[in-house]
């Protein structure tokens, strides 16, 4: 990696800080069930969006998501 793209800012994977504690219920279940649903959108549209591009440009980061994503299953 260079040192150029290691100092570069890291956003939000599939869910912010904020979207965090409310999914641990730490700020009503309103909120909860709102981020819920954003996350599952994210998941359904911008997810399945990148995988694939994935699929089609760049099959290494897609074993790499596979490899998270699937960790525990086997």
């Amino acid at each position: 990696m260079s040192s150029q793209s290691a100092g570069m800012a890291t956003g939000r994977a599939l869910t912010t800080e904020a979207e965090r504690e409310y999914l641990r219920g730490e700020h009503g279940d309103q909120r909860m069930y709102e981020a819920r649903s954003r996350v599952k959108s994210r998941i359904n549209e911008q997810l399945a969006g990148d995988v694939e591009l994935f699929e089609n440009e760049a099959p290494e980061l897609l074993e790499e998501l596979r490899q998270v994503v699937c960790e525990d299953q086997g």
